[in-house]
């Protein structure tokens, strides 16, 4: 082996994962302890086919009901089906977050997803304790405080950290496990499947078994000449992971560089008459007009996706995208350009879904307006006083009068954070007062 383990980065890394999130959430609204709940949060409780977003552990263990799986084929009446609550989902977030913060610095935690994050103690330990140490104490407060399980991976880097919470931390008594340079031939090489590793997918599986590679250990002592010629850099990625190898350093955050806004929504049925089909586009490109001028940004280009019903012969739909002369944030004016390009494109057809978008954003600054865009920067005022009632009182404070229509979908689009409900109802013979375990 070529790998001198001595010069590789040496921390004390965790990556914590709260099983089940928002099925543990769900229960423990509910005063059910999440370990013993039998809870199914579906992304939408009227539509057979909608997707398991999560699953207590009960149901994965005894129903084999997990994420991906489809409302439809939910068939034990013990399992309790539930909307998300996604606002409700952040707000526990943040508070694990704080008892995070007690342990570890802010540039010292990473979120790898909403239930999922990746702590560095090692400038901590010495007021806490090893690490094994410090992650039963995090346990232990999230469980008492939160009312939540968490599994949690140690290892000498992030990746080692990951590979322990994915392969025996969840299986362990503890629901923690630590995973070290000097136990990869016991831990990392021992991991039955390729696909057991983080980072290995099915494709890549195939590829690696074309060479003969069937197993981490395999993959760890096989030439990387050759796997540097057939797969290039990738693969020797996967080499050096297989041998426990990541330099990822936790405190050097990426910087994200936001490229555009969107919208997409899935009609709930067939749309035919064209000033409820305009309704709807306008609702959407209203709402992301607004999400551009809060975050001050302008558009220079602009795409829309519109999908015609399942029954439709021919086309099922189509998809444009246009650029601006000059970059746009208010609504009417982009109104007018997705409108344009609607009719441009319909010729009748049953719309049941639309995707809009404004990409290549920038900075707004302004520009050099003639006497003819006085009637524009009017229309800027009105953007800009609308905005500002939508901040102080609510999405649905001001809105227009189109948006009472039955065909609407604006009132309920207005409970959703991320595509989920933000807040979903729970009737009051089901819900308990909240527990803390």
């Amino acid at each position: 082996m070529e790998i001198d383990y001595s010069k590789l980065p040496l921390r004390y890394i965790m990556c914590i994962d709260v099983k089940s999130f928002f099925a543990s959430v769900e229960a423990v609204r509910r005063g059910i302890d999440p370990l013993e709940a039998w809870i199914a949060v579906v992304s939408d409780k009227r539509r057979p086919g909608a997707v398991v977003l999560a699953s207590s552990p009960n149901v994965k263990k005894y129903c084999g009901i997990k994420t991906g799986n489809r409302h439809f084929e939910i068939k034990d009446k013990r399992i309790r089906i539930v909307n998300p609550s996604m606002s409700l989902y952040l707000d526990f977030n943040r508070k694990i977050h704080e008892i995070f913060r007690s342990f570890s610095a802010d540039e010292d935690i990473n979120v790898y997803s909403i239930d999922e994050s990746f702590l560095d103690v090692t400038s901590t330990a010495h007021l806490f304790g090893s690490p094994y140490e410090i992650a039963e104490m995090i346990k232990d407060r999230i469980r008492k405080e939160l009312g939540l399980a968490v599994t949690i991976g140690i290892g000498d880097n992030p990746l080692l950290a990951k590979l322990a919470l994915d392969n025996e931390s969840k299986k362990n008594p503890t629901q923690i496990a630590y995973w070290s340079y000097e136990d990869i031939p016991h831990t990392v090489w021992k991991i039955p499947s390729l696909t057991d590793f983080w980072g290995i997918s099915r494709g890549w599986k195939k590829r690696f078994n074309t060479l003969g590679i069937y197993t981490v250990k395999h993959l760890a002592h096989f030439d990387k000449d050759v796997l540097s010629t057939k797969f290039g850099i990738m693969g020797l990625q996967q080499y050096y992971h297989a041998n426990g190898v990541d330099y990822s350093i936790i405190n050097k955050p990426a910087v994200f560089k936001n490229k555009g806004y969107s919208k997409g929504q899935i009609l709930m049925r067939d749309y035919t008459e064209e000033n409820e089909i305009i309704g709807i586009l306008e609702e959407m490109v209203e709402e992301v007009a607004v999400r551009l001028r809060n975050h001050g940004m302008s558009a220079k280009s602009m795409g829309l996706y519109c999908g015609f019903s399942s029954d439709e012969t021919g086309s099922h739909g189509f998809g444009i995208s246009k650029r601006f002369k000059i970059p746009v944030s208010d609504t009417r004016s982009l109104l007018q350009y997705f409108k344009n390009a609607f009719y441009d494109n319909w010729s009748g057809e049953k719309v049941r879904q639309f995707n809009i978008s404004l990409q290549d954003i920038e900075e707004d600054k302004g520009h050099q307006i003639t006497l003819f865009e006085l009637e524009d920067q009017k229309n800027v005022r009105i953007d800009s006083c609308l905005d500002d009632l939508r901040d102080r009182f609510g999405r649905t404070a001001v809105f227009k009068a189109h948006s009472l229509n039955n065909s609407s979908t604006f009132f309920e689009r207005a409970g959703y954070v991320g595509g989920h409900k933000s807040l979903s109802e729970v009737p009051g013979d089901e819900l308990e007062e909240t527990k803390r375990f």
